[in-house]
């Protein structure tokens, strides 16, 4: 035996039948913090405050990578002349 029931009735209507709390006001304020936190990082997206938070010791990270990316391979001039 199949027995099928349909209900018909909004969302706040269920949430009050089943006894839910509304939590309308609590979504709507937590939107607006984090609407308001990404209004106020938008400033922080310009390309030289992104370049300094990216590499903080600018070229110096990039010649390090460079030179140990250069040692690994024999005969790229690192490690080859010196034992030359």
């Amino acid at each position: 035996m199949k027995i099928t029931v349909n209900v018909d009735c909004t969302p706040e209507e269920a949430r009050a039948f089943l006894g839910l709390p509304d939590v309308q006001p609590l979504q709507s304020a937590v939107m607006q913090q984090m609407q308001d936190r990404v209004m106020s990082s938008l400033n922080a997206m310009d390309p030289e405050t992104l370049l300094k938070t990216w590499a903080p010791l600018g070229l110096q990270n990039l010649e390090q990578i460079q030179k140990f990316f250069f040692s690994q391979f024999p005969g790229a001039g690192g490690a080859s002349d010196k034992k030359k």
